[in-house]
């Protein structure tokens, strides 16, 4: 019936999976795309708004502390240094337009890029052509090395790499530890899209090296839309221009009859207003389930998940458009159903209450750490009867 919930099937961790009470016949393989909240962040907002609605913004103290708690959830989820290097921003746009637009670009600079990524990773590359900087786009479906052939597009013009550690239509997911290593020594500033990959595979801002980090919160991490993480490297802040201003990112906010201004030394400076504390509620929620379960054990889960979809596709003969290899792998398995169209094959799933996505050519299908290997028989079962 719709409406009804049910429990989660299955016995994986049991107390955690059922933090989601999806509706049942509803089989949800669409974390790539926005994520089903956990319960406890359900309750997070439920009881967020109720306080509002009782004594508006009284523990409005209180609410700065679970900010801070959520700085360093982020912190943990990154591995980075401080949790004074990430800022709270509105999406994975807004933080690449930032680094788009506050960098001091020549004529004649390049940025190195991929032809398949999202349009918020491509698009704000391209609009810097009008200040004369040419953008190198990697054939991603063309190339058996991609961190080689990023790489060999990269001269002594190049001012910045820009990619997606995971690709969102596939989900191939790229070396950037290679990558980084080879950009740190060349002072090449290297941007990575983690999206796709934060909350679905572990993530060290360290060891990769990047300079800057976006990704929204409400796809792997079970968030909400509207906040996203910014991380940016301490030793290049500074060379970001800021763009926007307001009472939030001076070093001193909260002093509001102070005369003299500077911006904040840490991360914050690139928060120019009041924070996005519904969100933040919500996010600190979701990421409070994440760090309970361990991402080891949510990245073993979702591995043995995105096995069972790569199972059931190729023992019907489905075309796998994901890489097939383990290592290049994360959350996204993406396939085709030959002389079948992706698109009113997705239509129809959707219309079964199999929630997935048509992209990159084909059905992707992205389960999270919660689903399980029924979830996924049982929307293959539907796909079957579709076909028939």
């Amino acid at each position: 019936m719709y409406g009804a919930s049910r429990e989660p099937s299955g016995t994986r961790d049991s107390d955690m999976s059922k933090e989601f009470l999806l509706e049942s016949g509803l089989v949800y393989l669409n974390h790539a795309a926005v994520s089903p909240w956990p319960r406890r962040t359900a309750r997070a907002v439920e009881a967020f708004a109720e306080e509002n609605s009782r004594v508006g913004a009284f523990f409005y103290p209180r609410w700065m502390e679970k900010e801070q708690r959520l700085r360093e959830r982020l912190r943990w989820l990154v591995n980075a240094p401080d949790a004074k290097d990430i800022a709270l921003l509105k999406n994975t746009s807004e933080a690449l337009s930032m680094v788009a637009y506050g960098l001091p670009w020549s004529e004649g600079d390049n940025i190195v890029s991929i032809t398949q990524e999202f349009p918020s990773n491509r698009i704000v590359w391209e609009s810097l052509k009008a200040y004369g900087v040419e953008v190198r786009l990697l054939d991603l479906y063309a190339s058996d090395d991609p961190e080689g052939d990023l790489i060999a597009l990269c001269d002594r013009h190049t001012r910045l790499v820009s990619v997606s550690s995971v690709q969102y239509a596939r989900g191939l997911r790229l070396d950037i530890e290679r990558i980084g290593a080879f950009c740190h020594p060349k002072d090449i500033l290297f941007c990575v899209d983690a999206i796709q990959h934060l909350g679905a595979l572990p993530f060290d801002v360290q060891a990769c090296q990047a300079d800057f980090v976006a990704a929204d919160g409400h796809k792997w991490m079970l968030g909400p839309e509207g906040l996203a993480l910014f991380y940016v490297r301490p030793e290049v802040q500074d060379r970001l221009q800021l763009k926007q201003y307001g009472w939030h990112m001076v070093e001193h906010a909260g002093d509001f009859d102070r005369i003299d201004w500077r911006p904040a030394r840490d991360a914050r400076r690139f928060e120019c207003g009041s924070p996005n504390m519904l969100a933040i509620h919500a996010l600190e929620a979701s990421l409070s389930l994440l760090e309970e379960m361990g991402m080891e054990t949510v990245t073993s889960h979702i591995a043995e998940n995105r096995e069972t979809v790569l199972e059931h596709a190729r023992s019907r003969g489905y075309r796998i458009l994901s890489p097939d290899v383990p290592h290049r792998l994360a959350g996204i398995v993406t396939f085709s159903v030959p002389g079948v169209s992706a698109e009113s094959l997705h239509r129809k799933l959707m219309e079964n209450r199999v929630v997935c996505a048509s992209r990159g050519g084909g059905i992707r299908f992205s389960p999270h750490f919660h689903n399980t290997a029924s979830d996924i028989e049982r929307a293959f079962g539907i796909l079957d009867n579709i076909l028939k």
